[in-house]
């Protein structure tokens, strides 16, 4: 029997739809997941045909489970992942086992901020930076503000906002002693409406899935809380992003695979804030179908398994997804307007996370985005309009603690 190993999933998401594409396309799933939840919840996943409790950080212990996949019979077509920090790790281990259609230098370098700064540091998208090695002493010669990261963070966690030297100082020392082993990277702040641009590339042809407007939510970090995608891009965005994506492509030597970027436009043209080896997690796969009518996920597994993938557009939609964060700390009493946000004018999917008794927290990542709003509109603002006035209805009744 044809499988695939999936390291890793989100309960839902990206990650999770292309579990599910998995299926439909006939494949025997497999996850190896960190989890315990997820075996405990094991009915909450029926398209996952055989979940393995393993360390998805230990490569060994995942090498010698394939091997006894194999000896049960299967045909392992592919090793996947849809989750950071796990797609290396399985580009890796498909150039053991399977004949791996895309890049695992590539996908590597992509995953590692500081590799990625460093090899488009000559590029006129790169933003200025410097890093900050473990136990050197650091001297800022960068104008304020800054913005202080992990080289590994994803999702916007730890990434830190610094308007002075004493904010500074106080955001290296967090995270100097949460990662003490690691490079701290601090960039110059780009200012700036920001885009996040969703490409595919085949046989070195790129394609630009879709691009979405974000709309971000400052407060202990950057979250974003809003994607308007555009059914129709304005001709001098396009030309810009476009030859952003195809520089990428050609630096980082990308035959095969997929990649999203997010950009910021600013007076001295387009600048890039990261790149992601992947489709953006949460809602990305379910606003692309609704505005372009294909499962992205579903055509990406085409190409890690060698088939050529359909990104064709079935139609065009603007589509605009709404996130629900909350103001205060506590514990889910009751969630309430579901079904009236379904309901409301344009809405294509709500969905809601969190079950009663979890503890809710304003946002410190994206993990803390608690419900969403999908709607279409004839226009991005129509749009918006309507996922915006839909979410408004689901209310969080959360005890403090």
């Amino acid at each position: 029997m044809k499988a695939i190993i999936f390291i890793g999933t989100n309960k839902s998401g990206s990650s999770r739809e292309a579990i599910k594409a998995a299926e439909k396309l006939g494949y025997f799933t497999v996850l190896f997941t960190n989890n315990t939840k997820q075996l405990q919840q094991r009915k909450a996943y029926p398209d996952i045909h055989k979940m393995v409790l393993i360390d998805t950080s230990n490569i060994e212990d995942m090498i010698e489970e394939i091997h006894n996949l194999f000896d049960t019979g299967l045909e392992i077509k592919s090793i996947v992942s849809f989750v950071d920090p796990f797609v290396h790790i399985a580009s890796i281990l498909c150039d053991e086992f399977c004949q791996n259609y895309t890049s695992s230098s590539a996908i590597e370098m992509m995953e590692d901020k500081e590799k990625t700064r460093n090899i488009l540091k000559d590029q006129p998208y790169s933003p200025k930076f410097v890093l900050k090695k473990p136990h050197e002493s650091f001297t800022n010669n960068m104008v304020f503000p800054l913005i202080i990261k992990s080289p590994k963070s994803t999702g916007s966690k730890d990434v830190l906002f610094a308007t002075n030297k004493d904010q500074l100082d106080t955001h290296l020392t967090f995270l100097q002693n949460k990662n003490p082993g690691e490079t701290i990277m601090i960039e110059e702040y780009i200012d700036g409406p920001q885009y996040l641009v969703e490409a595919l590339v085949y046989k070195s042809q790129v394609h630009t899935i879709g691009i979405i407007e974000q709309e971000i939510t400052q407060g202990k970090r950057f979250i974003i809380t809003g994607y308007g995608v555009l059914a129709e891009v304005p001709p001098h965005i396009q030309k810009g992003i476009e030859e952003v994506l195809h520089s990428i492509v050609d630096v980082f030597d990308i035959e095969n695979g997929t990649l999203h970027l997010e950009l910021r436009l600013t007076d001295n043209g387009w600048k890039l804030i990261e790149i992601n080896p992947r489709i953006s997690g949460g809602a990305m796969n379910n606003m692309l179908h609704a505005a372009f009518g294909f499962s992205y996920v579903e055509e990406t597994l085409k190409l890690f398994l060698g088939e050529q993938p359909n990104v064709n557009p079935r139609h065009n939609k603007f589509i605009f997804t709404k996130y629900v964060i909350v103001e205060s700390k506590g514990v889910l009493e009751r969630v309430i307007g579901r079904t009236r946000a379904s309901k409301s004018t344009g809405v294509v999917d709500v969905y809601v996370k969190p079950r009663k008794g979890t503890i809710l927290t304003p946002p410190l990542s994206m993990g803390h985005r608690y419900a969403y709003v999908i709607a279409e509109g004839k226009s991005l603002a129509q749009a918006k309009n309507n996922a915006i006035t839909a979410a408004k209805e689901i209310k969080f009744l959360i005890k403090a603690l």
